[in-house]
């Protein structure tokens, strides 16, 4: 959790406190809950670890092997949810069982913002709900991420 480490200096106790519980939240409820198969591409099909701790902290395991992916998040910095609806038709492989699943997620990269404390624990927050929808519902479906069938 080194990464959190690092945003979370400076900030003040009580907002360190608010983002610490957030994640206490997600990491009470993945703790009995299966380690997601996460396979995270961008729009040419390459893997992309750059979520690789992100994942890790929402209950989620990068698989490097598509073919064993239960989900696949289509992720590639400076892209946008209308960028990635046009472009990642095209990369999908019908093998794939995500695929067959309908378990593509497409997450938005909004260049404008930047790495903050608040914003790490969001994005935690939504990959546990993309992983393991129904349990958890952070409201930002849509917005920030989407679900993309088929």
């Amino acid at each position: 959790m080194s990464f959190l480490n690092d945003l979370f200096i400076g900030l003040e106790a009580t907002k360190q406190e608010e983002l610490q519980e957030r994640l206490d939240l997600v990491e009470h409820k993945i703790k009995f809950m299966d380690k997601m198969p996460v396979a995270c591409l961008d729009t040419s099909n390459n893997p992309n670890y750059l979520l690789t701790e992100e994942i890790a902290l929402a209950g989620g395991m990068v698989e490097a092997d598509v073919l064993n992916a239960v989900f696949i998040i289509y992720y590639q910095p400076g892209k946008t949810l209308t960028d990635l609806m046009r472009e990642v038709p095209a990369a999908l492989n019908t093998d794939w069982q995500a695929v067959q699943n309908n378990r593509i997620i497409l997450l938005n990269d909004d260049v404008n913002r930047e790495r903050t404390a608040e914003n790490a624990v969001s994005l935690i927050e939504d990959i546990a709900e993309m992983l393991h929808p129904g349990s958890f519902i952070f409201g930002h479906e849509g917005d920030k991420w989407i679900r993309f069938g088929a």
